[in-house]
């Protein structure tokens, strides 16, 4: 049995990972390399058309020992290409001969199509480094891209989040999920946490939309009312539900905005609270009592188990009960619905699903450089979840936890 060479194994291996990843993203050849925006097109496809000539004449630059034709190279010639990001120019290899027909922009070609900008897009949205992106393209087709093109390229897509940001939205939305999700940024020479918040719009037909992600501080009540003055200038003229975590001041925030909107607390976080310091050896059936409080049929019967849950348990943690009884008008609210809305709104788990979805993009990038290139992600992220079915359309919603 012949030796396995381990080295070369794994390299094997490695390509074979990275051709999967990128057929899957529809780039199954150095043709679906051609879509890369403006500023990478030129330097790959001047890198690709010399592998070409290269492949043409039978020796690579300066390889003279090598060669075995009369024809050589002859220079280069400059072209004009229209793409989507305007025109650009592409330096065209010669051969002395003028035999050699490039492929990739052939002779009468005037204009590229949008893949290869979708493409990278694609790569991106699917959480992949601009080094990945470099080492992708490296591997498979030999082309050489810096990452800092790669991030001018990116940065052409921070224009579309602006207007995504300020487009004008529904005047109703039957709910809306709020929430905020936490990121390292580099600021001024340091590393700080900040905080992304997210609001998901449930339409009155069903639809959901990510309504806008903004990065901020650390999440705040006061920080959530700019964004709620902000949903209200972009035309959301009255939420039914608003569906939240405990954040303090949270419910004041809603409430100067809109007056009207029935406030739901997440049961899931109220739990969660709740039993943080319980005993191990009580969590099990403390757990049991306390579903039968936000598992009950109706207000007056969950009521009654709120009776029952703190003569039972009310001596050894008082603060439990008391907590319950302090948030019960935001946290009862869902008891007025009949069940497959109870499912909907009694939790942020919704969003929450949607956040771990980003996280999975986002998990290869411990720190992000700037605010401007973590909004950038998370919206090419959100765009790729959308385009999948999973945001826009249908974002899941998970069963009463046992």
């Amino acid at each position: 049995m012949p030796k396995i060479n381990p080295e070369r194994e794994a390299k094997r291996q490695r390509q074979a990972k990275l051709l999967l990843a990128l057929q899957e993203m529809g780039v199954t050849d150095v043709a679906g390399v051609q879509e890369l925006y403006k500023e990478m097109v030129g330097t790959v496809l001047s890198a690709g058309l010399e592998g070409e000539l290269d492949e043409e004449l039978g020796y690579s630059k300066y390889d003279y020992r090598n060669k075995e034709t009369e024809n050589s190279r002859n220079g280069h010639y400059s072209k004009t290409l229209k793409s989507s990001m305007g025109e650009m120019e592409v330096s065209i290899p010669r051969d002395r001969k003028g035999e050699f027909e490039p492929e990739l922009v052939k002779k009468h070609q005037t204009a590229l199509s949008r893949e290869i900008e979708e493409k990278i897009i694609s790569m991106y949205a699917k959480g992949m480094t601009t080094g990945d992106i470099e080492g992708h393209i490296q591997e498979i087709y030999g082309l050489s891209v810096s990452d800092s093109t790669i991030s001018r390229v990116t940065d052409k897509i921070l224009p579309i989040v602006k207007d995504w940001q300020a487009r004008p939205l529904e005047e109703l939305y039957a709910v809306v999920f709020m929430d905020a999700i936490h990121f390292h940024v580099r600021s001024e020479g340091q590393i700080v946490k900040k905080a992304v918040y997210i609001a998901i719009g449930v339409q009155m037909d069903g639809i959901r939309d990510v309504l806008g992600m903004w990065v901020g501080e650390n999440e705040s009540a006061k920080f959530w009312l700019g964004i709620l003055n902000s949903l209200k200038n972009r035309g959301v003229e009255d939420i039914l539900i608003a569906c939240v975590d405990g954040l303090t001041g949270f419910t004041n925030a809603i409430e100067a905005v809109y007056p009207k909107t029935e406030i739901q607390q997440c049961v899931i976080h109220q739990i969660r609270n709740s039993t943080r310091f319980v005993s191990y050896k009580d969590i099990k059936e403390l757990m049991r009592d306390l579903k039968a409080v936000y598992g009950a049929v109706d207000e007056p019967t969950a009521l009654y188990q709120l009776d029952t849950f703190e003569e039972k348990w009310g001596k050894k943690y008082p603060k439990i009960g008391q907590s319950w009884r302090a948030h019960w008008p935001n946290l009862s609210t869902y008891f007025k619905y009949p069940q497959a809305v109870r499912t909907l709104i009694y939790t942020t788990n919704s969003i929450e699903n949607f956040n771990r979805q980003l996280r999975k993009v986002t998990k290869s990038k411990s720190v992000f450089p700037t605010d401007d290139s973590l909004l950038k992600m998370l919206y090419l992220a959100m765009m790729d979840i959308t385009k999948s079915g999973q945001a826009a359309v249908r974002i899941g919603v998970k069963s009463t936890p046992n």
